[in-house]
């Protein structure tokens, strides 16, 4: 059992009491996500790195911005949380992400990549025109630099001359190529401790000094000339940084002491530190990207306690497959969601048709535009809450010269344990926005092989399909591509759902009917462009309106349906919209939250009654 209730003096700590920490940290680690599931192999490459950074810094003050966040767990207990850390991700209890309504110490919200650099420059900034004093460090991973938001925050930060601190956190791809020998000797001589005392001594004594300023711009001109003939450009120089490493990221005392020295200098400093993600753990150093987050699993043999059955993004891939297959002009793009989005085995099949874009959904749509603008037919497989980051490109490169564009719209609804960031609640309002899209919700697996097969095959212009994340719900059906199925007819309540949600209505539609009441149940398999005349005739005959939908309900079907009811001069006795509401939404179970927004059978079955009642 994992125990983390104090907080150690980090500040007055040895070094060997350091590697220490680091042990029983990287053990803790390990047993507590093997009982809450989580983010594993990231947290494991940054013990080190993380205990070095509160032996240097105090981010109760020093603002300490993280990239993505997934990583933050050792942070969280080494700022008075590790008794909580039993609660990871659970409703009501400690988040899986920085969090500054959980702590202080959690200086920015993090969930989504790229954006650290520049969240840490507007920091630092502010730090200037406040006239305060303290430290801003962004921690930023080579994954996140896929990203282009990055490289506009790193452009503008080695401009800005602020005192920033940016450590780049490489644990797989190779930002700069050392060549040779003398490179590699050059580089560790630099990061030696007499080096750098003497670097920083001389820096002091030629600022106080006639015309020292003036010989140090010579002897360092002089130095970087040497430098620059025996080692490659760093492009993060030429950008304006500082630039430091590359260091071992898993030696707690010489990240310990290069920190201090970093923290020192004027102006924006890049610290260069190579870490092995999954460090210390076996299976998760074999298999990082399987241990990326994980469920609840066995910490002797890295197996999970309970295997994963089948899931929506596993029917999307399948179905993808076959319809590669049969056309060659069909392709599969997705922003370094491979697995996480079912097209592990469309890259075995089709290799040549296969493109991960690195954490860069914006670019992702540009280029599926331009593929689609050349004759391909590209398929966009990405998360709901990170398509967001591509609106810009739908409207501008996809939907004005109406391009055959699909879009995969996988964990569409509320994901659970990842939270307020990774819900995907918004895409029905935003895609609905867009001129000329067509936007469908299957609710099974057989619904999704029907839709995209018709997306690909038979549609033109953007095209969406938007699906939850696990397994399907007791509906097992194929309604087709039909945009609007009266399910069942009936009198007293029209009940109307679609996506995730129908299979709970369907059941209370059985516990209607056990109460004395006939709903009629319409499921709607298109979104956009909405086909309202069945759904208003319904309404209409019945008097009585329930709309169900797992989404923000500004922006919702439920609204649109109740605009174009007015509009028809249609007004019902009684109407309730249940959706995921106007606030963002915690972690927790998706069961936990369906309840907390009313969304669960019961609470609708409660509900429709209401509305059946109300005369």
């Amino acid at each position: 059992m994992f125990e983390f209730d104090e907080i150690p003096e980090l500040k007055t700590m040895t070094d060997g009491d350091a590697e220490a920490l680091c042990a029983r940290l990287r053990s803790g680690v390990v047993d507590l996500v093997s009982r809450t599931g989580g983010h594993l192999a990231s947290n494991l490459g940054v013990v080190e790195l993380t205990v070095a950074l509160h032996r240097v810094f105090d981010t109760g003050r020093d603002r300490l911005v993280f990239d993505v966040g997934h990583q933050c767990y050792i942070h969280k207990m080494l700022t008075g949380r590790g008794g909580a850390m039993e609660t990871l991700r659970s409703f009501g209890g400690l988040s899986g992400f920085p969090k500054p309504k959980e702590s202080g110490h959690d200086a920015f919200i993090a969930g989504h990549a790229s954006n650290s650099v520049s969240v840490a420059l507007g920091m630092a900034r502010a730090r200037t025109l406040m006239g305060e004093d303290y430290h801003v460090i962004a921690l930023i991973g080579d994954g996140a630099l896929t990203g282009g938001l990055a490289y506009e925050g790193l452009s503008n930060a080695g401009l800005s001359r602020e005192r920033l601190l940016v450590i780049l956190n490489d644990n797989g791809m190779s930002i700069t190529k050392n060549v040779g020998g003398v490179a590699q000797h050059l580089a560790h001589q630099r990061l030696k401790p007499q080096y750098l005392r003497f670097k920083k001594g001389y820096r002091k004594a030629m600022s106080v000094l006639p015309g020292g300023r003036a010989i140090y711009r010579v002897t360092h001109q002089v130095k970087t000339a040497v430098k620059e003939a025996l080692l490659p450009c760093s492009m993060f120089e030429d950008m304006g940084f500082t630039y430091l490493g590359p260091v071992d990221g898993h030696d707690v005392r010489g990240l310990t002491r290069l920190l201090r020295y970093a923290r020192d200098l004027d102006g924006p400093v890049l610290l260069h530190v190579r870490t092995v993600k999954g460090k210390g753990y076996p299976p998760a150093e074999r298999d990082p990207d399987d241990y990326h987050g994980v469920s609840r699993f066995c910490v002797q043999t890295g197996e999970p306690l309970r295997p994963a059955g089948p899931n929506y993004s596993g029917a999307f891939g399948e179905a993808l497959c076959e319809l590669a297959a049969r056309d060659r002009r069909v392709c599969a793009i997705t922003a370094a969601m491979r697995d996480g989005t079912g097209l592990t085995e469309f890259e075995k099949q089709f290799p040549n048709r296969f493109f991960d874009v690195g954490i860069a959904e914006g670019h992702a749509v540009s280029m599926a535009a331009g593929m689609a603008k050349q004759g391909c037919i590209p398929v966009f497989a990405v998360y709901s809450s990170f398509l967001q980051r591509g609106y810009d490109m739908l409207l501008h490169d996809v939907a004005i010269l109406g391009l055959h564009v699909v879009l995969g719209i996988d964990r569409a609804g509320l994901v659970g344990e990842d939270g307020e960031t990774h819900h995907g609640l918004f895409d029905v309002a935003y895609l609905s926005t867009v001129p000329g899209m067509t936007l469908y919700a299957p609710s099974s697996f057989a619904e999704v092989r029907t839709m995209l097969r018709h997306a690909v095959l038979n549609c033109g212009g953007p095209v969406a399909l938007r699906y939850p994340r696990g397994g399907e719900g007791a509906y097992h059906g194929d309604a087709g591509v039909v945009p609007v199925v009266v399910a069942k007819e009936g009198q007293g309540i029209t009940l109307v759902s679609y996506g995730a949600t129908y299979p709970d209505i369907l059941a209370v539609a059985e516990q209607l009917e056990e109460a004395g009441c006939r709903p009629e149940i319409i499921k709607i398999n298109r979104l956009c462009p909405l086909d309202l005349e069945p759904i208003c005739r319904s309404v209409e005959k019945t008097g009585r309106l329930l709309v169900a939908e797992e989404c923000a309900a500004t922006g919702s079907v439920g609204e649109r349906l109740c605009a174009g009811l007015a509009e028809r001069g249609i007004l019902p006795r009684a109407v309730r919209l249940c959706s995921a509401g106007a606030d963002f939404l915690p972690q927790g179970s998706v069961a936990q939250l369906r309840k907390l927004c009313g969304l669960d059978s019961r609470s609708l079955f409660e509900a429709a009654m209401e509305v059946w009642r109300h005369e």
